[in-house]
């Protein structure tokens, strides 16, 4: 990554940008991920901690939070999901593929959540290693 990767809601009021690139990324088939995006399943980045510098917006993105799970962050005008976050956590920690402008440099290496998988849409036989349920344990 030469300059910083940057990104934002759909409407422009939520601009970001990473200092680092992603970890990694994911996707996620829970039933929640379904319902928030309209899709079978969430593509997000997991960002290096402390990376992230907002460029405009950070006071309007609104969490919604679930009470067994991240805050999920999105903008209040568009709609847009833009990531999220540990209830421990001052900043994100997942930044929804979407929302970046160009290519984040990561393609998404397992599957989450594909006990919860969408009945219409099957998981794709993609190589990728899949969990039942997270995949951090």
């Amino acid at each position: 990554m030469s300059a910083p990767l940057t990104g934002g809601c759909l409407c422009g009021s939520v601009r970001f940008e990473l200092t680092e690139p992603p970890k990694l990324a994911t996707y996620c088939h829970c039933t929640r991920c379904q319902r928030r995006t309209g899709t079978a399943a969430s593509a997000q980045a997991i960002i290096v901690p402390g990376s992230l510098r907002w460029l405009a917006g950070e006071g309007e993105v609104r969490y919604w939070w679930p009470e067994d799970g991240a805050g999920k962050g999105f903008c209040p005008s568009c709609g847009a999901h833009i990531g999220s976050r540990r209830p421990e956590a001052d900043d994100l920690a997942t930044i929804r593929m979407g929302a970046f402008d160009t290519d984040p440099g990561v393609r998404p290496s397992l599957r989450q959540w594909v006990s919860s998988a969408a009945p219409w849409e099957p998981v794709p036989d993609d190589g990728l290693q899949r969990f039942e349920g997270s995949a951090q344990g």
